[in-house]
């Protein structure tokens, strides 16, 4: 059974930091691409910052400098360092694995999501 945990979501006061980790169970984790998303109320579902199963990583304009995505495939876990955080961070941040096949249809698993508030 494939499980995707968000934590470490919480209410910070801008400037702050929070650390987000995501642990995976029931696939094989160092295959998959990892992904944070992030869905604020009233607002499209957008991509935070990505981490591939070999390769470079990717981040949002909006983040960059002050995020740093990271996955240790011995713990079967992706992280998202946010740091300098600003109110309009605020959102639910979603965890993604996802891969495509040989025959070119993907894999895709999400979490549940947890909430990240900056507020003062």
């Amino acid at each position: 059974q494939v499980q995707l945990v968000e934590s470490g979501g919480g209410l910070v006061q801008p400037g702050g930091s929070l650390r987000l980790a995501c642990a995976a169970s029931g696939f094989t984790f160092s295959s998959y691409a990892m992904t944070w998303y992030r869905q604020a109320p009233g607002k499209e579902r957008e991509l935070v910052a990505a981490v591939p199963s070999a390769g470079m990583t990717n981040y949002a304009d909006s983040v960059k400098g002050r995020f740093t995505i990271s996955r240790d495939n011995a713990k079967n876990t992706v992280y998202l360092q946010m740091n300098s955080l600003k109110p309009e961070d605020t959102a639910v941040y979603y965890c993604n694995a996802g891969r495509r096949r040989v025959n070119g249809l993907r894999d895709d698993y999400w979490g549940q999501g947890t909430q990240v508030t900056v507020s003062s």
